[in-house]
């Protein structure tokens, strides 16, 4: 728990029972309305996170969630200090829920699906009819639609004490109606004597309903719909990843100074002032102080910046970022919590907590669908017996009309689309998280791009080389490659790339010097050569000439780093250094213009930096220097404008905005973190993947509509026929049978989706 405002407290519950996003909303209706309660319930995280007064208590929350028909449960103890016992942390807790309740769900699949297999084939091959067949169908089903299908009939019985109907009530009331049907039948009618079949005759008739058994649609629905609830648990399972794979990213253990003595040990032990060494090519423990030492640190994993950052002593350094110089000693003065690392974790739980996950679309029909189906049965049953057709002939058609509107085709409406969608997707290198990620795809109007590596390459690279009048280019390659070989500077190692790349094999320096915060020097071929900044060629008496000095101007405009490079006492040229764009980029913005959405260019990057890559790939507005914190706070800016934010983004920096947008893209060339945080996944570094999810997306939400209205028509046709009291088993079995295949068939043709040329 906690503490907010004096007399406020804050605390997040785990919710269980929640089924679909009503479910979510009916739970914080009911928080709300107590005295001093404010409440916010998220159906895909299963947390309710709730502020309220000293006059109510986690216990009255609790028992007000429990009124409502579901379960909540406090949080568990925070981690021990180093040497108390190992009680389990609240994210463990969680996650052994999590997994006891997806194990729960995949053994009721199991079940369901190998007895429902049988029951169908039976009911479907007159072949497999066998003298006592219906028997052995009842001995199958029954565990199905009662063990399997326990999570609906509790869900449905939930949902009708609050006058609620959903998806669940739909299934439960179907499947209930064709079991108890078929063990009337079997027992009190003639469908139990030996030999009996199903008459596959394609005719409209009147019949008393005594012979019929209806055990396949109450097994397969429920198996079939288990099935779509499955996959979609499973993914909703990694709503909390995108934290896991935030403090993944922080240094395991750390080498404190202590007493004059190295000592290794696990960050977690570091406490506030103490000193500790960082190697080069090592992760920084924590948020501190360089007190020794020079280096540049790559920052950019959180920060963005695609140039490393020069830090000496006295300057701050982040935990998490890549020390890719010198050696470091640095005091802590932040740790834990306290960390801009964990600070960007609570950004993207928070954002993960307040973002709405999108209603079911089939249980937003289901509310109005299941009353009218429940009200027609009635009407039915009081119709006949009001005519004088008799007890049993009145209970037959309205019985058929619960049967027939049992959802065969729904079950498969949405898991096959989303099986055919997502499949596809992974094909072309596209990772689609769940159902309520399509809705989203569909609203979506403007689009913010993270610069480094999304539109850019995320790395530094040679880009120009300058020369004096008479001076040859490949030779200034091979003297300061030759120099920057031997450095860890990342821009050291845009130049040695881009030189090896040119001249082939480099000479070996003689007499090489590292000069922190300046460049390098040494001798190379007999010549003595500097590279790195003008000052440094300044402190050898050393100036740029005009045209030299003309060409780093441009350069810097543009935003590129220049290194100046000078041998036997003269400046030679300069090399111009920057976060390459990506060749497809521009290709990509103008894509995702086609699919009506506006590009917006989002990085911490400086705006000259930022505006020049705009205007190389086609980008109108930029928003830059936004610290990694501040994007979640953009993109809940553009969001209060009314617009629907869709964002780009690989790195750190982007997970809480990724967490925050109504769909996030992460790039998986990316960290874990932001691919956990996004909603979709683009396996390449190729942004135009970006409106190739987008158009699969929509393709697949379109796909589950139409499959949706042709599962629904089938119903509402075949329903006067029931009502009547003509359905004939024969009839409802086939046109279960062909809005099934049409269902499958139309979700199919998904695999023709092409990826744009």
């Amino acid at each position: 728990m906690t503490p907010t405002t004096p007399g406020a407290t804050r605390v997040e519950l785990a919710i269980g029972g929640m089924t679909c996003a009503s479910c979510a909303a009916r739970i914080e209706k009911k928080l709300n309305r107590m005295e001093g309660v404010e409440a916010t319930v998220n159906y895909a995280t299963e947390k309710a996170r709730v502020t309220f007064d000293d006059d109510v208590s986690v216990d009255d929350l609790i028992a007000t969630v429990e009124a409502t028909g579901y379960t909540a449960q406090p949080p568990a103890p925070a981690a021990p200090a180093p040497g108390e016992g190992a009680a389990p942390t609240a994210g463990q807790a969680d996650d052994e829920r999590a997994d006891a309740e997806l194990r729960s769900l995949r053994e009721r699949l199991v079940t369901a699906a190998v007895l429902a297999l049988p029951v169908v084939a039976m009911a479907m091959i007159p072949a497999l009819q066998f003298e006592y067949w219906q028997w052995l169908s009842l001995t199958l089903a029954a565990p199905v639609v009662t063990y399997a299908a326990w999570p609906f009939h509790r869900a449905a019985w939930t949902n009708a004490r609050h006058g609620a109907a959903t998806m669940d009530t739909l299934i439960s009331v179907g499947t209930s109606a064709a079991f108890l049907w078929s063990l009337w039948a079997l027992f009190f009618g003639t469908a139990g004597m030996p030999g009996m079949t199903h008459p596959f005759e394609f005719t409209i008739a009147r019949g008393d309903g005594a012979g019929n058994i209806y055990l396949e649609a109450a097994a397969g629905v429920t198996a079939f719909i288990l099935a779509g609830r499955y996959f979609e648990a499973r993914s909703k399972r990694k709503a909390g990843a995108a934290l896991k794979a935030l403090m993944e990213l922080g240094a395991k253990e750390v080498t404190v100074l202590r007493d004059g003595r190295e000592l290794t040990l696990p960050t977690a032990a570091l406490v506030v002032g103490d000193r500790f060494l960082v190697r080069p090519g090592e992760k920084i423990a924590t948020d501190g102080t360089v007190v020794e030492g020079s280096s540049a640190v790559d920052a950019s994993m959180l920060t963005g910046e695609s140039v490393p950052v020069e830090v000496s002593a006295g300057d701050s350094v982040t935990g998490a970022t890549l020390n890719a110089g010198g050696r470091l000693v640095v005091e802590a003065t932040r740790v834990g919590a306290d960390t801009q690392l964990a600070r960007m974790a609570r950004l993207v739980e928070e954002a993960q907590s307040g973002k709405a996950s999108a209603q079911r679309l089939a249980d937003r029909i289901s509310a109005v669908f299941v009353p009218v189906v429940i009200g027609l049965a009635l009407a039915t049953l009081g119709f006949w017996l009001g005519s004088g057709a008799g007890l049993t002939a009145a209970f037959t058609a309205a019985v058929a009309v619960l049967i027939i509107a049992c959802p065969c085709a729904l079950g498969l409406a949405t898991p096959t689309a989303l099986l055919v969608g997502t499949g596809r997707g992974a094909q072309l290198g596209i990772l689609i998280k769940g159902p309520e990620v399509l809705e989203t795809t569909r609203r979506a109007d403007t689009i913010l791009l993270d610069k480094t590596g999304t539109v850019t390459t995320g790395r530094m690279t040679l880009l120009e080389v300058r020369t004096t009048t008479g001076t040859d280019g490949d030779e200034v390659l091979r003297l300061a490659g030759a120099l920057e070989h031997a450095s860890e500077h990342p821009v050291a190692r845009a130049v040695a790339t881009g030189a090896v790349a040119a001249v082939g094999t480099l000479p070996a320096p003689e007499d090489f010097a590292n000069i922190p915060g300046l460049g390098v020097q040494g001798v190379v071929d007999g010549h003595a050569v500097l590279v790195g900044r003008e000052k440094l060629l300044s402190e050898w008496a050393i100036e740029l000439p005009e045209e030299l000095r003309a060409a780093k101007d441009r350069a810097e405009k543009a935003g590129r780093t220049v290194i100046a490079v000078a041998w036997d006492g003269e400046a030679r040229a300069v090399l111009e250094v920057a976060d390459a764009v990506k060749d497809t980029s521009a290709e990509a913005v103008r894509r995702l213009r086609a699919l009506g959405l506006s590009p917006i260019l989002l990085t911490g990057d400086n705006r000259t930096v930022a505006e020049a890559v705009a205007a190389e790939v086609g980008i109108d507005e930029v928003i830059a220097e936004v610290m990694p914190q501040d994007k979640a706070d953009v993109v809940k800016r553009l969001q209060a404008e009314g617009r629907s934010v869709a964002m780009v983004g690989d790195g750190v920096n982007d997970a809480a905005a990724l967490a925050q947008a109504d769909l996030g893209l992460a790039m998986g060339t990316g960290t874990d973190a932001a691919m956990e945080a996004g909603d979709l996944t683009l396996v390449r570094g190729d942004l135009r993947a970006a409106a190739d999810a987008i158009r699969l997306s929509r393709r697949t939400l379109g796909t589950i509509r139409s499959n949706l209205f042709w599962a629904f028509a089938y119903n509402v046709a075949a329903l006067p026929l029931a009502a009547a009291g003509l359905l004939n088993p024969m009839i409802a079995g086939a046109a279960m049978a062909f809005s099934s295949v049409f269902v499958v068939g139309n979700s199919l043709r998904l695999r023709s989706f092409r990826a744009a040329g």
